[in-house]
């Protein structure tokens, strides 16, 4: 039944939306004269081939010329020249906030697709739910993290380094850009796109998802991430016919349970843990890159379409979720970014939600600041005004103080101990 209860759930959507279905004769950019909505080149080819850079340049502009609900700007340029784009949905100007960012790994292109899709999708629908929705959420997106790295079809951008990897080192233009956006627009919750290879038959869902582990994300911040994914994403894809599972999770095909633990740990610089730390409700959605079927294999359309249709049917639950849940969402990393000001509790170095710290990873009674010298804090005050985090002129250099709203981040940033940290600090027992 699944590939009927997809095509319903494809037809329904389009019809919705005055679409026309995927793979339909269709232009590949709006008509400015008639404002029709405009297409990926990933719509026109039916699936066969993933839109190309220029395609998406032309049909974001598009949008942003035929939609008065959407605006683009540019956030950065990588190595090899490529704009990184920033794509504005609603006014801007509501409490509540999304971040959707998409191919941060440039081989892994359904995501992509599936916001490019989406960003047109809000931008032209008129049905009263979605502009219900957009009058009370601004939805931002960044429809390829990793220009470069699109170009090339690689995982890691021009340099060959993993964008996925740098949200604390943040050495990278991709990096930095994301950095400056969350640090601006304190999106409350901020959705990752990505793909995965399976392992059959322990680990080949349609659909992968994961929260943050790190164990400084804020309780109330890390039980709406896992909601998010449990209560909403999760069941989306399966009510549209996808499978779905925890990322990172080999799981016994005849229980379902779970076998061995091969991925999703609690590292700060991967995007899904960064924000936690800075206080967003994160996740991680993956889908299967291989063919699932005969037809698949001998058809890469039908295997494209069916990542990008798993992509598409995960993200209506996300948003259902930040619809259903505002003002929880809100509560909680609202509350989430003044708790570092009382400058309590442990710091945790390491460990993860399923993985607990040892005692060396954790700081019971952590330094009330660190000390930088001249050449450190000149070294290394891009990156801690990237990450929001405050610092204090002090002789010769710099204090940054853990009471404020980045108060975990602080040590991971400046603790020796800390395994990705920028440089060593002073630590300052009393201030």
């Amino acid at each position: 039944m699944r590939p009927r209860i997809r095509a319903l759930v494809l037809a329904a959507t389009s019809a919705a939306l005055a679409l026309p279905l995927l793979g339909a004769p269709a232009q590949a950019a709006a008509d400015d004269r008639t404002g029709a909505p405009p297409r990926t080149g990933f719509e026109t080819s039916g699936g066969a081939r993933w839109t190309s850079q220029p395609e998406e340049w032309e049909f974001l502009a598009a949008v942003d010329r035929g939609s008065d609900r959407v605006s683009a700007r540019t956030i950065g340029t990588t190595v090899q020249g490529r704009p990184l784009q920033l794509l504005t949905i609603g006014s801007g100007r509501t409490a509540s906030t999304m971040l959707l960012i998409c191919s941060q790994h440039g081989d892994e292109p359904s995501g992509r697709e599936a916001c490019l899709s989406t960003v047109r999708d809000l931008g032209y629908a008129q049905d009263p739910k979605t502009r219900s929705f957009l009058a009370r959420t601004t939805v931002l997106v960044v429809p390829t993290a990793n220009p470069d790295g699109r170009a090339a079809d690689t995982r890691g951008n021009a340099d060959g380094v993993d964008i996925n990897r740098d949200h604390i080192a943040l050495k990278t233009a991709e990096g930095r850009a994301l950095a400056a956006v969350i640090r601006d627009r304190r999106p409350d919750v901020i959705y990752d796109l990505h793909e995965y290879g399976g392992t059959s038959p322990y680990y080949d869902k349609d659909l992968l998802a994961l929260w943050p582990r790190n164990l400084n994300t804020d309780g109330h911040v890390h039980d709406e991430a896992r909601r998010l994914s449990e209560r909403h994403v999760r069941p989306a894809a399966e009510e549209a016919g996808f499978s779905s599972g925890v990322y990172g999770i080999w799981t016994d095909p005849v229980t379902g349970e779970p076998l061995q633990q091969v991925a999703g740990d609690g590292q700060e610089r991967i995007l899904r843990n960064t924000a936690g730390l800075k206080h967003a409700v994160g996740l991680l959605v993956e889908t299967r890159v291989e063919a699932l079927t005969e037809a698949e294999s001998k058809d890469p359309a039908l295997n494209h379409r069916r990542r990008v249709d798993t992509q598409r049917a995960a993200l209506e639950g996300a948003f259902g979720y930040v619809d259903a849940r505002r003002g929880r969402i809100e509560a909680a990393t609202g509350l989430a970014r003044l708790t570092g000001f009382a400058d309590r509790g442990p710091v945790y170095l390491g460990g993860a939600d399923n993985d607990p710290a040892e005692p060396a990873e954790v700081l019971k009674d952590p330094p009330c600041g660190y000390r930088l010298d001249r050449a450190q804090y000149d070294e290394f005050k891009d990156e801690l005004a990237l990450h929001g985090v405050a610092v204090r002129p002090a002789p010769g250099g710099a204090f940054v103080p853990l009471r404020q709203s980045q108060r975990a981040l602080v040590p991971l940033l400046l603790d020796a101990r800390a395994a990705y940290h920028l440089t060593t600090g002073q630590a300052v027992q009393a201030c």
